[in-house]
Formats: C-alpha cells, structure tokens, sequence
C-alpha cells in the first residue's frame, strides 16, 4: 500500500531550482535510501515530508506531496500534527540538555499530555524500541550528553518515536558515528520498518544495499533511477547510476 508519493514535484530556493519534476511512490513499512552526490536535492527532498524547507526564506514548491493520500501542501493543514505524524532524525545527535527520561517525554508534554503513568510507559516504549532501554534503564534521570554518541543518536530515535509517527526520516543518521553503532543503527531500522516508514539519506553505498527496499538515486536535482534496491545495485538500468554506485563518480 502506498504510504508516500510525489508528483511533479519542484523546489525552488530563490532563482535556483533544487528539485526538477519529482515523481515517486513509497510504501507502507518499507525502507527507501536517497542517494546521490552532495548537493543533488536528496536532503531537500527528505524534508519535504515534514515541511521542514518551509522555514527557509523564499523557497517556492509546485507539484504534489502525499502522504496517506493527503496534499500535505494544501491550505489548512496542521504543520505541528504533520511533524508528530513525520518524525525526524538528524545528522548529529542533538539531546537536549535534559535527564536521558526527559528527553523522550518532552515531546509527549509539549503536546499537552500530563499523565505520568501514560508518559512513563511511553518512555519505556520508545526506549525499547530505539534498542536503547537495556543500556540506560538504570540512569534515566542522568544526562543525556553522558551517553556515547551512537547511544545518543538511539535516544534521538527514541524522541521522535515517543510521538507516535507512522513515518520516521533519517537525514544520515550514522554518519557521525563509529562502525560499531553504525551497526546497531541499522540493526534498529529493519526492526523499526515492522511499525513505521523509513526514508534515509546516506552517502555510505553499502549501507544503503543493508538497510533499504528501494533505492532512489539523485543528481543535479534529478531522479535518475528509483527502483528495488538490489536492482540500482546489481543492474541499474542508467549509466549515470551505474557510475555512481560503482565508484567511478560522487
């Protein structure tokens, strides 16, 4: 079933056109890699699902973004409800300077929710699924920053699980860290597919053949290629992606 698509989708940032004619489909609990070399529109393209380009000065969008078969983009839709419903998960790890419990129920408490028990089974929750609860279970009101980046990274996860997205974007999520929470990263994205939408941007080629369904391939603020993921890889059907993955290029 399709969870996410765009049609015809153009980005501007002022004169300069970031995103040219986009048109992809996602579906429900799968996992789609953006990849393309830096400044090819895969990072622009990821926040479209949450609106997050709207709060760059003078960019202009044209085209269709659907998800759940809904304009996002139509006048009178709810931005805060949409960005609970698209979760986001950065590059760096950004905790806030909060106990680790704090960090997870601080979306649950913005949004107005003040039942302690709902929030602290929710915690637990999220932190399980982030596959974070069995490292932190006993220092919950410790800080964050005391955790190691990868853990930090998972609690970030955790955050954006808390709120209850159908959808979770990860914008290079494991760029910043060493191989061994790389790997638990990973690990936790074919786990987290089982319940949510996954779309991640990487750079790194074998982690995008790990962890994805279907791959999309950008260059110049074009898609290329969008297909299975171990077609682009085996047998991609452009020689511009075919140089890419291969090495020859990016």
């Amino acid at each position: 079933m399709t969870k996410i698509e765009t049609k015809d989708v153009n980005l501007f940032y002022g004169e300069y056109q970031a995103l040219k004619n986009i048109s992809l489909s996602m579906e429900e609990n799968s996992v789609t890699a953006l990849i393309g070399p830096s400044g090819c529109g895969k990072s622009t393209y990821l926040r479209l699902f949450n609106r997050m380009n709207d709060l760059i000065e003078h960019v202009k969008i044209t085209g269709e973004v659907l998800i759940d078969n809904e304009d996002i983009y139509r006048k009178g839709i709810n931005v805060d409800e949409l960005r609970i419903k698209a979760g986001m998960v950065f590059q760096k790890p950004n905790p806030f300077p909060k106990s680790i419990f704090e960090n997870v129920a601080y979306g649950l408490r913005v949004n107005g929710y003040n039942d302690k028990s709902m929030i602290e089974e929710t915690v637990v929750k999220s932190l399980k699924q982030a596959a974070l609860w069995d490292e932190v279970s006993d220092k919950l009101n410790k800080s964050a920053f005391e955790l190691s980046g990868g853990q930090q990274q998972r609690l970030c996860i955790a955050r954006a699980l808390a709120n209850s997205p159908s959808i979770v974007l990860m914008d290079e999520p494991a760029s910043a860290l060493d191989p061994l929470s790389t790997a638990k990263i990973e690990e936790l994205i074919h786990e987290l597919k089982k319940n949510y939408t996954i779309i991640i941007v990487t750079h790194n080629m074998q982690q995008a053949s790990r962890v994805s369904d279907r791959t999309a391939f950008f260059y110049l603020g074009e898609l290329i290629e969008y297909d299975l993921t171990v077609n682009i890889f085996t047998s991609p059907k452009k020689t511009q992606t075919e140089n890419y993955v291969t090495g020859r290029f990016g």
